[in-house]
């Protein structure tokens, strides 16, 4: 019989190819899998007896804001808790390096941390960062268009100079040679909506060299949403390029059913250019406290003030009534603030997400002290309620648009499957009872029905507890090659 490290025997392997699951024993060999197969002949110091559970690759976060979480707090519990063993950060224009602030870090870049997070000059002082820490979880990063724009400009509510597009370029380019996946934007951002497409084209020139991928929070995601698609396919079309638009929603009550429009202008566009995009399960979205969304017609949440820490959590409407005004002038005296919008249709939703592009990103806010559920139940969501529960999707679909999907969207390469010589980032759960617990309400509780997390081979979280052992590894950007 032949060594190995951990055997996993009776598992029923889902194995992320979107594949019905098989019975199988999987044996773990340092960081990879060494075998896969019925009833295979190892011995083993670990020997894990799965049958009644479901084994599947680690899931890929592919929309996260954890740039500096993962440094501050490398046990990622609101991650490994829910079987996530893989996390693509500097999502929405927004990262941790290379960035020089000079003062407070800009909306919405003060999602991430407070101006003493912001101290990696070069993408490569990050990667360093994060070999330093050794997160629980494997770390993907990004570059961002507003923190570029941060770095080279005096003020950012006009579009950039020639010499600023060219130290732009010229930071991405160097970040690209240091690993990094791409270029992301964030255009509905005050911060970089004065941004024209020809600097985000031009900044972008890069990217089709090195086999990178451009990201897009869109200019808008409400009524004119598919001129923002637009742009968004110009961009990736002009620079060779496969685009990946973030969060794909219609937001705002009069956008609500337009969800088959979307859908069908990302589908035509997806025939003669390489298209991805995310969604996160829920009806509602979380950011700063932007004027532009403050709608009395919806739930608007306030999940955090620098001025007014004392209302977080309230209802911003309460907010007004005790303060006896508007709700736009309440969200005005409590800037900076962040907050929770229900602004999204629960079937616009459940339609985007079963689509067989869609991919499951978060979207997690992990610096806000009353995140938005999805920090902590975004993947279990979609197993125990959407899959399970709603049928909205089968199990095996929705773990393939949780692993092998973004994995070969994103180009991390041996990740997403349970497959010989692949790494063995591995989640083992009961399909029966696999379900999020975070609430609105009460948004910090991990999910339940996790049985254990492998992460590069190493045991990282079992019995609902980290083990301690933490083995991420900062992943370079491998050339991304769609098929």
């Amino acid at each position: 019989m032949l060594p190995c490290d951990t055997l996993i025997r009776n598992a029923s392997v889902l194995d992320g190819t979107g594949a019905t699951a098989e019975v199988l024993d999987v044996a773990l060999c340092g960081d990879r899998i060494c075998a896969v197969g019925p009833s295979l002949s190892f011995t083993a110091a670990s020997v894990i007896d799965a049958e009644g559970l479901t084994l599947t690759p680690g899931f890929i976060d592919v929309h996260t804001h954890d740039d500096i979480a993962v440094l501050r707090n490398p046990t990622m519990l609101p991650k490994i808790s829910q079987g996530v063993t893989t996390v693509i950060v500097g999502n929405c224009g927004i990262c941790a390096a290379p960035v020089r602030l000079q003062g407070d870090p800009p909306d919405p870049m003060n999602l991430l941390g407070a101006a003493d997070d912001f101290r990696y000059l070069t993408f490569a002082s990050y990667v360093e960062a994060v070999h330093a820490a050794q997160p629980a979880v494997n770390v993907a990063a990004l570059v961002g268009h507003t923190s570029l724009r941060n770095n080279h400009m005096d003020r950012l509510d006009r579009v950039a100079t020639d010499a600023e597009i060219a130290a732009m370029r010229a930071q991405l380019e160097e970040a690209l040679a240091q690993g990094a996946l791409g270029l992301s934007t964030g255009l509905a951002y005050a911060s970089a909506n004065a941004a024209s497409t020809a600097e985000v084209i031009a900044i972008a020139q890069p990217l089709a060299s090195a086999g990178a991928i451009y990201t897009t929070h869109l200019r808008t995601e409400t009524d004119a949403i598919l001129d923002a698609l637009d742009e968004a396919f110009t961009i990736g079309r002009t620079t060779r390029v496969p685009v990946i638009v973030s969060h794909l929603k219609c937001a705002g009550i009069a956008n609500w059913g337009r969800s088959d429009d979307v859908l069908n202008a990302l589908d035509a566009a997806r025939t003669d250019q390489p298209l991805g995009f995310d969604c996160y399960p829920y009806a509602a979205g979380s950011s700063t406290l932007d004027l532009k969304q403050v709608d009395e017609r919806i739930l608007i949440t306030v999940t955090w003030s620098k001025p007014h820490p004392e209302v977080a959590g309230q209802p911003l409407k309460a907010i007004a009534e005790a303060w006896g005004t508007t709700q736009l002038d309440a969200a005005r005296r409590l800037q900076p603030a962040g907050a929770i919008y229900h602004s999204i249709s629960q079937a616009d939703m459940e339609r985007i997400l079963a689509h067989p592009a869609t991919m499951i990103g978060s979207d997690g806010l992990p610096y806000d002290p009353r995140p938005h559920p999805r920090l902590w139940g975004t993947f279990p969501r979609v197993l125990g309620h959407l899959s399970r529960e709603q049928q909205l999707i089968p199990l095996p679909t929705a773990v393939h648009k949780m692993t092998a999907l973004p994995a070969q969207r994103f180009g991390l390469a041996r990740r997403g499957l349970v497959r010989e010589g692949c790494f063995a980032d591995l989640v083992l759960f009961d399909a029966a009872k696999i379900i999020d617990t975070a609430t609105f309400a009460d948004p910090i509780t991990p999910a339940t029905g996790i049985a254990a997390v492998w992460v590069n081979g190493t045991l990282s979280y079992q019995a609902t507890t980290p083990t301690g052992n933490r083995s991420g590894r900062f992943l370079p950007r491998q050339r991304i090659q769609w098929v």
